[in-house]
């Protein structure tokens, strides 16, 4: 695997771009806290998209909105974010985004596409 980082100027275009490429695919969601440890908070649920808060402030807050029936709709907000990371695997394709706060609290979003990978490039060039 390989990861690179998206640099905060990139964060809407990428996000936008990422969400459109990924609407539907199954997604999990962990949380790793330093003081809590980790804990996963979404398991194979249709990722609605990923977006950046449109709040003026030094930190970015980073919405993740999963779909499914009415009572599996969940969105999280990462606040006061800090770093994106995508990981790609060996064949160039998504398999991760990070995302980590100032709190140095990450999420981690896995993802897999609904439809067979031969299908679908999964590749997001930002």
């Amino acid at each position: 695997m390989s990861t690179k980082e998206i640099s905060r100027a990139d964060w809407t275009n990428f996000f936008d771009t990422f969400s459109r490429q990924h609407e539907g695919w199954l997604a999990t969601l962990e949380l790793f806290d330093p003081e809590v440890g980790a804990q996963e908070l979404v398991d194979q649920l249709p990722l609605e998209g990923v977006s950046v808060s449109s709040e003026a402030h030094d930190l970015e807050d980073i919405a993740i909105n999963f779909g499914g029936p009415a009572e599996d709709h969940i969105s999280h907000v990462i606040s006061g974010v800090t770093h994106v990371w995508l990981e790609k695997t060996a064949e160039g394709a998504n398999a991760a985004l990070e995302i980590e706060s100032a709190d140095k609290s990450k999420a981690l979003l896995r993802f897999r596409s609904p439809v067979p990978a031969e299908f679908v490039d999964g590749i997001v060039s930002p």
